[in-house]
């Protein structure tokens, strides 16, 4: 056996919708099967969804989770499934389970729990003590962890690369920030290289609440060279071809692992013994390397996923936006159309006295441009009710920036209503910069979903 093929699932998980979960894992381990692959590995929790946080504390919960793990059991003739899940013993795991011919092969339990931004695993997870170690037929041995782990040069990939592993399967959901699809190809080059080992590294995909997943998985050989990059904010079935015999003679040639038996690993890896038939590879897999995003690229695509998520895992289907003519509101317009279609889009433009004509323009013209539905409601009359209303109180007092805000709440009542009346949920047009600084309308352009 010279070539391994192994298929990286990058699927979007919804927390907590276990047929859904299950039954896209299956159809990723059947379309893995046709193209011969022999191990196929799916993100960390891909079963539950990440982050399950106070979810893991009820029973129904975990027994659902388990049961998935039943239901691809039957699935996994000749070939070699890792999936994550919550694993349940005399505690709460963030595991992996590793299952082949309709058994479970092996448990891994995450070692690291990263408790930093918006990370709080050891809130609800027991630490792991060993890596897994995997040999099979003596023509295969890879090791495994994940998300975290990895990040730990000492942690179990260095254990398993001690224990001559040719491969390291490394599972997560990662979440997305600026530019960490670059600190992560960097990081997991450096491990290659070092461990002297390809990677294979799959990533959730998806958003969660807050969070958004990227994928962006990869396949790094044991030159530390990226052979196989997987989409960005898209899920993919991510095939390689790694040939194991010049990962073993890379190895060789290291002269750093002639000396391995005087380092002492921390992690005393678990060893499985497997028999495994190796799949003849009927078609050729041509490795596409993906480019990465461009910096506007990356950051659209990660408000459209995040925008597009919210409304699927939470049921809605149709939003609102208040139009400004302003640059905000159209940005968030242009992201809620790509992300919904234009037909879920409805734009409410509310003019005042104090509008301008170039506004009211550039509102008509955004709206024909995106292709959105756009209802326009003066609200100068609004407006001069609450002034009147308060005048008893505010006549001897300058105008300042209570009647500008008024403006705006008045808007925000107008775009819940809609809300209310239609489903439709509120996109707030507000940027970072404004929300950091609190230069925003409480109840106003700060309402909103």
């Amino acid at each position: 056996m010279n070539t391994i093929r192994v298929a990286a699932g990058q699927i979007n998980s919804t927390l907590g919708d276990f047929e859904y979960n299950t039954k896209k894992i299956i159809e990723y381990i059947k379309e893995a099967q046709n193209k011969d692959a022999d191990i196929i590995i799916f993100p960390e929790l891909a079963i539950s969804g990440y982050p399950p946080e106070d979810l893991v504390y009820k029973k129904s919960f975990l027994s659902a989770n388990l049961k998935s793990i039943q239901k691809i059991l039957p699935h996994t003739k000749d070939i070699i499934v890792i999936v994550g899940f919550i694993n349940v013993e005399h505690d709460i795991f963030n595991s992996a389970c590793i299952l082949y011919n309709g058994e479970i092969k092996g448990i891994y339990n995450k070692i690291f729990l990263p408790n930093y931004g918006v990370f709080d695993e050891e809130r609800y997870f027991q630490r792991g003590e060993n890596p897994l170690f995997f040999k099979i037929n003596n023509a295969l041995a890879f090791g495994l962890s994940i998300c975290e782990d990895i990040w730990y040069p000492e942690g179990p990939g260095f254990a398993s690369a001690l224990f001559n592993a040719d491969i390291l399967l490394n599972i997560n959901a990662s979440p997305f920030h600026y530019n960490k699809w670059s600190l992560r190809e960097k990081m997991l080059s450096i491990r290659a290289i070092d461990y002297g080992t390809a990677i294979v590294y799959c990533n959730m995909v998806g958003g969660q609440d807050e969070i958004v997943f990227d994928g962006h998985s990869l396949v790094i050989n044991e030159n530390g060279e990226i052979i196989n990059r997987g989409d960005s904010f898209a899920e993919e079935l991510l095939i390689t071809d790694l040939c194991i015999d010049s990962i073993r003679t890379k190895r060789l040639k290291d002269p750093r692992w002639k000396k391995k038996n005087i380092l002492s690993p921390t992690l005393q890896p678990k060893i499985i013994y497997m028999d495994y038939k190796f799949h003849e590879k009927k078609t050729k897999i041509q490795n596409i390397e993906k480019r990465p995003p461009t910096i506007e690229e990356e950051v659209f695509k990660g408000l459209v996923l995040g925008l597009k998520d919210y409304f699927r895992k939470n049921y809605f289907t149709k939003a609102v936006i208040g139009i400004s003519g302003g640059i905000d509101s159209a940005l968030v317009s242009a992201i809620a159309t790509v992300a919904l279609g234009n037909e879920n889009v409805t734009g409410v433009f509310m003019p005042s006295m104090f509008t301008s004509k170039e506004s009211i323009e550039d509102s008509k013209e955004l709206a024909k441009n995106l292709g959105i539905n756009l209802i326009e409601i003066p609200i100068t009359n609004i407006y001069e009710s609450y002034i009147n209303s308060l005048n008893p109180f505010f006549k001897d007092l300058p105008f300042n920036t209570t009647e500008e805000n008024i403006q705006a709440r008045i808007r925000g009542n107008l775009l819940m209503a809609f809300s209310n009346k239609f489903g439709w949920l509120v996109i707030t047009t507000g940027n970072k910069s404004e929300m950091s600084t609190g230069y925003a309308t409480l109840y106003g352009d700060m309402a909103g979903g």
